[in-house]
């Protein structure tokens, strides 16, 4: 087994990620800053599950601290799953430094840091943002990289870190382009727990533009399970694989998908579209199939019913709303 290193564990996807690795036997560190960009109740609830799930420890520290990343990978870390991110696409427009600072800055200290203590392969979560202006769908990892937010633009700059420190000084590094991940514990920010919270109240919901642009939603166990698939994995070194669903569905469409399921009579309300939103998402996932077997195994409607089950149990709405 291996000790393993996961930044942005606290979090959605790296507190997942972290508890299947945990369950499977490897020792696992966390590491997490809690910041407040969401509830930080959220974000403990999350460490707790993966401390209770095997040999794991929890460590606050923060990706743009250099030394306190060195003092975590040392020499007896074998992987680093690098999860920590300002996430938020509107809010980086409204805030251009603070992704710059975090998802810049703090990779490139965990790739030192990494290759500092020899570390044998760092995985790192980028984003299908990375792409932005549409030219064919669906993406492949060779569409043009036109990102139109400053978070794009940010988590494009930190696949190029992974890549140069993998060509250049001999890093294994992989870079997973994740395409709308959503789930149980999922950022209480995202459309689909907003709309989950709402339509469970029966509340109006919001929907910035015509409700018509598509996203290809994937489903977080799906994501894990990419992620695991990366370890004693040569093939993918220095490469970047798209990790989505491989189907698209419009928001309208995604909202009657959950007013079936909840069985919600809450009104749709149209705002104006934000600024850094992309209209559309769908990913080419051949290549993941090719080098890790990736396949995903939960549709949109699979996958929607088992988070509205998770919610109706354990989505305390106060805890989500703090």
């Amino acid at each position: 087994m291996s000790k393993i290193v996961i930044t942005g564990g606290a979090g959605f996807i790296g507190s997942h990620i972290a508890e299947s690795l945990a369950k499977d036997g490897h020792e696992i560190v966390i590491v997490d800053n809690l910041d407040p960009y969401y509830s930080v109740a959220l974000k403990k609830r999350n460490t707790n599950i993966v401390l209770n799930s095997g040999n794991a420890t929890f460590i606050n520290a923060d990706v743009t601290d250099l030394d306190k990343i060195k003092d975590v990978i040392d020499s007896t870390v074998d992987y680093v799953f690098h999860e920590a991110a300002q996430a938020g696409v509107r809010i980086s427009v409204e805030d251009p430094f603070k992704p710059n600072d975090v998802n810049v800055l703090g990779t490139l200290n965990v790739l030192k840091a990494s290759l500092d203590s020899g570390v044998k392969k760092v995985i790192n979560a980028s984003s299908s943002s990375v792409y932005g202006k549409v030219k064919y769908l669906p993406f492949d990892e060779q569409h043009p990289t036109e990102p139109v937010s400053p978070y794009g633009v940010s988590k494009l700059a930190a696949e190029h870190y992974c890549r140069v420190f993998y060509e250049v000084y001999g890093l294994p590094t992989t870079s997973l382009r994740y395409f709308t991940v959503y789930g149980p514990r999922m950022r209480p920010d995202l459309a689909i727990s907003i709309f989950t919270r709402k339509m469970l109240a029966n509340e109006p919901i919001t929907v910035f533009g015509d409700g018509k642009q598509t996203r290809d939603f994937t489903y977080i166990d799906d994501v894990v399970e990419a992620n695991k698939r990366l370890i004693n994995n040569k093939l993918t070194d220095g490469k970047i694989l798209n990790i989505g669903d491989g189907n698209r569905i419009s928001v309208n469409d995604l909202i009657e998908n959950l007013r079936s399921i909840t069985g919600s009579t809450s009104e749709i309300i149209y705002a104006g579209k934000q600024k850094g939103d992309t209209e559309d998402t769908l990913a080419n996932i051949d290549l993941g199939n090719k080098l890790i077997g990736y396949k995903p195994l939960f549709d949109i409607h699979k996958g929607l019913n088992k988070f509205v089950d998770w919610f109706k149990n354990e989505g305390d709405v106060l805890e989500f709303n703090k």
